[in-house]
């Protein structure tokens, strides 16, 4: 299986959300709810928010033998506008690596490092000295997964998953 990580168009809108949709959940902690879950994908997550997605900010997609979306990463210029992420963020200028997903199948085939890859590469070429992203505290794959790509934490933020609000370590590293 050959993966190749690519920018995504407006065609992908659809299928970048059903593969959102199918991921979002295994990156919640235990003590989300399904209805909190659901209505976070549906607000979020959904192929018209894919389609603003993809128009203002760069979208990657990553896919299984040139077919198949079997992982995305978004990068969103800039730090929120959020005091604790204001705090959390030191290297400037940066990009968010605000979305990185893949499909649970998937997972050990080298796809979330291509992904990781093009979004460093992407984010450089955008002129950014630093990426950051938001990860949940209870997410330890994932911590493991960002700090073997040289990211580490700088501090916390929360998140808001339905009615819940989360918590999450915001990672950085340099470019």
């Amino acid at each position: 299986m050959t993966i190749q990580v690519g920018t995504a168009t407006a065609a992908d809108c659809t299928e970048l959300a059903d593969v959102a949709a199918r991921t979002f959940p295994l990156a919640c902690p235990p003590s989300s709810t399904q209805d909190n879950i659901a209505a976070f994908i549906a607000a979020n997550l959904n192929a018209d928010r894919f389609a603003e997605h993809v128009r203002d900010n760069r979208v990657l997609v990553a896919r299984a033998d040139g077919t198949t979306i079997v992982g995305y990463a978004m990068l969103v210029d800039g730090v929120v506008d959020d005091p604790e992420v204001q705090r959390a963020v030191t290297l400037r200028p940066a990009v968010q690596l605000s979305k990185m997903y893949v499909l649970p199948e998937f997972h050990q085939a080298g796809v979330a490092g291509a992904l990781m890859s093009a979004a460093l590469t992407a984010a450089a070429g955008r002129g950014a000295t630093g990426v950051w992203l938001g990860v949940n505290q209870e997410n330890e794959r994932a911590q493991r997964f960002y700090t073997k790509h040289g990211f580490s934490r700088s501090g916390t933020k929360t998140f808001r998953v339905g009615e819940r609000l989360e918590n999450d370590y915001v990672m950085q590293r340099v470019i």
